[in-house]
């Protein structure tokens, strides 16, 4: 019997040459993140318990990400702490406030995380990084026994497998297929309910990058996934290579691999989406919402912050002004980006618009700690999710759509189909 390659790297992991769903396996990671909010509580645990020592100290990463900007004296105080627990650890991989972004993204972008490898993070959006054909999975509290042990006991979980046929529509974005495969999952139109599963995708690849490619493997995470797997194509690889500079080895399914369900995605019939309030999973049509007016926008999070997002809201936001009323912010996934920002010009772009551009990292949709929504607010975005009270007021609504989708709405000051505003250029 064969097996998924999400099942390969987990067996790689844990030494053995064989699992399948259900087995009780523990793998090593190759690298394990540790996100800010989670330092302190994770110093405290170990220090409870007499233990100062990490396993690998070289293969666990801190990334300060969800609080880059210290709001408050209790903020900046945390943040203290996060550098002092680096120190006292003697983590080689620290990336602070303006050293890296989003740990979700700039490990992809560096290649830190490649084809092949197995992680470890305590935060559930790691998902991303079956976008490359890596397995993430989330440790949440558990995450103190991967920095002692170097692993954590996993149940293997099933594979979902969808297929992906056709070509999306000009102005179609792989945000909303995202949108679109969580909302599938949600209603179990593949036959299975998709909490701990893995999500495999496969079909016609090619016309997704790495970008499209992460925020099809954001969107599950948001219904119960386990994980979400992409194996890598030619150019998903080679480019993982070149930024890691090194040569990972990926792992493909077997052709008599193992999966509980079976779907299929016709890409060719797929509008823009827009989730409403409440999850990402309520997607429609961008028609049912057109004209629903705002006064927030946000382009950026771990789904939709990498500069291939950045470009795309910058196309629609050239040459236009955000609407008066409205507040559009702008947040680079990585310093890498926002570097690349003022070299390419994209930069000029957003601030000729109007909107604000914030610093790298998780920026609104990490609680509202920036840019928060005040009472009876509504925004559109590219956060991870839209539950209430996500980005400040829990009477606030939120809605979610792609950087094209969002940049259009800012510009119009009402939820817009950015395919109309390429007819008017």
């Amino acid at each position: 019997m064969g097996m998924t390659g999400f099942e390969k790297i987990v067996a790689r992991a844990s030494g053995v040459s064989h699992v399948q769903p259900g087995d009780v396996v523990y793998p090593v990671a190759d690298l394990a993140f540790l996100h800010d909010g989670q330092v302190e509580a994770s110093r405290r645990d170990l220090d409870d318990i007499g233990i100062d020592r990490l396993w690998d100290p070289s293969r666990v990463v801190f990334v300060t990400d969800h609080e880059v900007v210290y709001g408050t004296p209790r903020a900046a105080l945390r943040g203290q702490r996060i550098r002092e627990t680096a120190r006292a650890w003697k983590i080689d991989h620290f990336y602070d406030v303006g050293q890296g972004g989003h740990g979700h993204i700039f490990p992809l972008e560096r290649g830190m995380v490649g084809p092949g490898m197995f992680i470890f993070a305590n935060d559930m959006h790691c998902t991303n990084f079956g976008a490359v054909g890596a397995v993430g999975l989330r440790a949440g509290g558990e995450i103190i026994s991967v920095l002692v042990k170097g692993s954590l006991w996993v149940k293997v979980p099933a594979t979902i497998k969808v297929m992906l046929r056709g070509k999306l529509q000009q102005g179609v974005l792989g945000r909303d297929l995202g949108a679109r495969l969580a909302r599938d999952l949600a209603t179990r139109r593949f036959g299975v309910d998709a909490t701990y599963r893995v999500v495999e995708l496969d079909g016609d690849l090619d016309q997704f990058d790495r970008a499209a490619r992460v925020a099809l493997c954001n969107a599950p995470t948001e219904v119960g996934a386990a994980s979400v797997f992409i194996a890598p194509s030619k150019a998903i690889l080679a480019q993982a290579n070149q930024a890691g500079n090194r040569t990972f080895e990926p792992m493909y399914s077997d052709p008599d691999a193992v999966y509980e369900a079976h779907g299929e995605i016709d890409l060719s019939a797929l509008e823009p989406q827009v989730a409403l309030p409440g999850g990402p999973e309520k997607a429609v049509d961008i028609s049912d919402v057109v004209g629903v007016p705002i006064q927030h926008a946000f382009i950026g999070a771990c789904g939709s912050g990498m500069y291939e997002d950045l470009e795309l809201a910058a196309d629609v936001l050239r040459g236009r002004k955000v609407a008066q009323g409205t507040r559009l912010f702008i947040v680079p996934g990585s310093v890498d980006s926002a570097r690349r920002m003022g070299v390419e010009g994209l930069l000029a772009v957003f601030q000729n618009a109007g909107a604000i551009v914030l610093p790298s990292g998780c920026g609104p949709c990490a609680g509202g700690s920036m840019a928060p929504l005040t009472s009876g607010e509504t925004s559109i975005s590219t956060a991870a999710t839209n539950g209430a009270g996500r980005m400040g007021a829990k009477d606030a609504s939120i809605y979610l759509g792609s950087p094209a989708t969002v940049a259009a709405s800012a510009v119009a000051g009402y939820i817009a189909d950015a395919r109309q505003f390429d007819q008017t250029r």
